[in-house]
């Protein structure tokens, strides 16, 4: 590891996410580590060290002068899936509109896995431009959606992306499930 570039040599660079993500949680504690992803996740800084935590040897890149674009953003959603507080489900739900197609994509995983309320937003990234945020969009839908929302998952079946259709009839089943089960 470069040490010029990060201040702290301890943190694990080239351990998986979730891995890292504890560690940031046993050097900062875990709210610190949401509210650092969430300002990743706004575009704001995080500090040097938490940048690295959260995206790893790609984050030497942004540290060494690499283009941002969208990364930051991303690797703070993604840090929302292993740490989580409640302040940040409005900015996810705001990030679901993000330019870059890979932020919507784990935000949309966010949504799921932190059952943060995005239905509206979740319908119209049914029928985003890109076919990974369509399916993460789809598999949110299927945990939150209502009857009314079946009709929005069956125009999927025949996306033109075909790696979307058996997302949209797994998300119609998984929906269909949940209905029954609390309609028991």
């Amino acid at each position: 590891m470069d040490n010029r570039l990060s201040p702290n040599p301890a943190i694990p660079l080239d351990l998986p996410t979730g891995e890292r993500i504890a560690a940031a949680v046993a050097h900062y504690g875990e709210q610190t580590v949401a509210l650092n992803a969430l300002a990743l996740l706004r575009g704001e800084n995080a500090g040097k060290d938490f940048l690295l935590y959260a995206g790893g040897r790609h984050g030497l890149g942004i540290l060494d002068g690499a283009p941002t674009l969208y990364w930051p953003a991303l690797w703070g959603a993604r840090t929302l899936l292993y740490v989580w507080d409640d302040s940040a489900a409005s900015d996810v739900v705001a990030a679901l509109g993000d330019q870059a197609w890979r932020v919507r994509e784990m935000c949309a995983r966010v949504v799921l896995e932190r059952d943060v309320p995005a239905v509206q937003e979740l319908v119209a990234l049914t029928s985003d431009k890109n076919a990974r945020v369509r399916a993460a969009a789809l598999r949110a839908l299927a945990a939150q959606g209502t009857a009314e929302h079946q009709a929005v998952i069956a125009r999927r079946f025949s996306d033109p992306d075909k790696s979307v259709r058996p997302v949209a009839q797994q998300a119609r089943d998984t929906l269909a499930a949940r209905l029954s089960a609390t309609s028991e």
